[in-house]
């Protein structure tokens, strides 16, 4: 019993399961966007973000910051936030530097060091971000921040993504848009030592640093708001059970947390260390062994760990998706901000968001051919065990479509509708439930359009029409979306002006768009984006999942 998130495990082990790896909502560097990462300025057309060298100057406390001026009314300043050594807490910057030793104002970050396919890309020293400040910014303007975490299941991901150029949104709300980049993978949270959460600490430290230079660009230290998607959601969520991190933020937006897996346990996070080291052929206290491990060895562990998880070889509480993530260590990390422990006093404002088909990737993308009944009966038994499998398929909305005419009936569209109501959307549901009744306000929803993400267009579910996939909220908020279709660009234009209120007022409702109520305690409120009217309750009540069906951080104990 190892929980939705390890549907890849039947899949692997079923005799007719595809020869193919599944993919997963994080897909691998496009040579594209590598080229443009390495070489930022070798050509306008593959790297259009830096069309513009317009030269702008800052002077903050820590010298003059350079930037330069792009095309959407936005100039860009990239910055080298902290510096790290190999599994030691970050050093905040003293002084504005540019990032990877560069000259060049225009050059993009180096990812943090990651593995795309069987390549090392990326650097160790890569704590850096980019700045995006509107014209309308300007000193004295005591705008608000937008801090973007991007995601990529802690393992992946960096500032130059896809979509996330925050030029339009810098504008569009009158704010100015960090998006940043932290450690990932053993390098940021498997630490020889013991050490927890470095990559947390990271992220904390880049807060720290936009407190000390935003009011340098027109920014208010005082009006900071973090927002991120799936692992990048998870990291905010973490940064809320963090105490010592209550002051460096005001608020926060979660977009498409995978909130079924909860914080990791000292012990399960101990037992991942332990098989990491494992796998490097070192022992924790053979400093000399440590020391001399090169980042391909360490690459090299981490994904024969990954592979471990997927294959069910870990402690089921890791998981197969997930498996490394942020620690309640009870020293950085004090809470687990979900149903098995009491929840803390807050008081901040939260965005807490889902799409309309998160799951649709890993079920389709999975499993290419129909599921029958039969298969997903064992699915779903494979990954919930007893009790859950028997109320599960005894529920209306999960139980197996009849056969017509005969012919079994696809039961993907179930198992996808399954796993979306599990990991993200129900389990998210919980979590305002829980916000709102010890303190906060929170604002839900479900986005019901969507921009096919750069990997989810591999997926032919994912493009059709009325699928909005894990990842394809990404473009809408920021704004850059290709060729926009109508629906997409009136999203847009309602995004931005509700994150546009909610940085300068905590409160998402703006003029011309429905009313956005705050969650209660039991109807949470959630309203449809991109679609009028408010989103289907289903088996998101509090009397199914969390009670008669139990997440897995409640089977876990996590």
């Amino acid at each position: 019993m190892v929980g939705f998130q390890s549907l890849v495990v039947p899949l692997l082990l079923a005799s007719w399961a595809v020869a193919h790896p599944v993919p997963i909502a994080f897909p691998p560097y496009r040579w594209k966007t590598e080229l443009c990462k390495l070489s930022p300025r070798i050509s306008k057309v593959l790297c259009p973000r830096d069309s513009s060298a317009n030269a702008a100057t800052v002077s903050t406390p820590i010298g003059t910051a350079h930037g330069t001026a792009d095309d959407a009314g936005a100039t860009r300043f990239a910055v080298k936030y902290a510096s790290v050594t190999r599994w030691q807490p970050s050093a905040l910057a003293a002084q504005w530097e540019l990032p990877n030793g560069s000259s060049d104002v225009t050059a993009l970050p180096v990812p943090c060091a990651q593995l795309s396919g069987s390549s090392i890309v990326g650097v160790e020293d890569c704590l850096s971000m980019i700045l995006y400040v509107p014209s309308t910014v300007t000193a004295g303007s005591d705008a608000p921040t937008f801090m973007w975490i991007h995601g990529g299941s802690f393992v992946t991901g960096s500032a130059t993504d896809a979509g996330l150029d925050g030029s339009k949104l810098a504008a569009a709300t009158n704010s100015i848009v960090a998006v940043i980049q932290y450690r990932l993978g053993a390098l940021g949270f498997l630490a020889p030592s013991g050490a927890h959460n470095l990559a947390v600490a990271d992220v904390m430290t880049a807060l720290s640093f936009l407190q000390k230079v935003v009011p340098s660009f027109g920014g208010s230290a005082s009006k900071i708001t973090v927002a991120g998607q799936s692992s990048g959601a998870n990291m905010i969520r973490a940064l809320l059970a963090v105490p010592s991190a209550d002051s460096l933020f005001q608020q926060a937006i979660l977009q498409s947390d995978p909130m079924d897996f909860g914080f990791l346990s000292t012990s399960v996070h101990q037992d991942l260390l332990d098989t990491f080291m494992d796998n490097v052929n070192c022992t924790a206290s053979n400093t000399a062994c440590v020391g001399a491990l090169s980042l391909s060895n360490i690459l090299s562990g981490q994904d024969t760990l990954l592979d471990m998880a997927v294959a069910g070889q870990l402690d089921d509480a890791a998981g197969a998706s997930e498996p490394i993530r942020p620690v309640r260590d009870n020293v950085l990390i004090t809470s687990t901000l979900d149903s098995t422990a009491p929840f803390p006093k807050v008081s901040k404002p939260v965005i807490v968001s889902t799409v309309r088909n998160e799951a649709g990737p890993t079920i389709y993308g999975g499993f290419p051919d129909t599921v029958n009944d039969s298969f997903y009966e064992q699915l779903v038994s494979f990954t919930f065990g007893t009790p859950r499998t028997d109320r599960i398929l005894d529920t209306a909305v999960y139980a197996v479509s009849p056969a017509v005419d005969g012919v079994d009936t696809d039961q993907r569209p179930t198992l996808e509708a399954l796993g979306t109501d599990q990991i993200w959307r129900c389990a998210s549901w919980q979590f305002a439930r829980n916000w709102v009744g010890n303190g906060g306000k929170a604002y839900v929803g479900e986005y019901m359009v969507g921009a096919t993400y750069p990997g989810n267009d591999e997926v032919p579910f994912c493009k059709s029409g009325g699928a909005v996939c894990h990842q394809d909220d990404i473009e809408i908020v920021f704004g850059t979306v290709p060729s926009p279709t109508t629906s997409q660009t009136a999203l847009i234009k309602e995004m931005q002006a509700r994150y546009s209120n909610f940085l300068h007022t905590g409160d998402p409702n703006a003029s011309g768009f429905a009313q956005w109520n705050v969650a209660g305690t039991d109807n949470v409120n959630a309203i449809n984006l991109g679609a009028s009217g408010m989103a289907t309750v289903g088996a998101c009540n509090t009397s199914y999942w969390g009670t008669f069906v139990q997440f897995d951080y409640q089977v876990f104990n996590l």
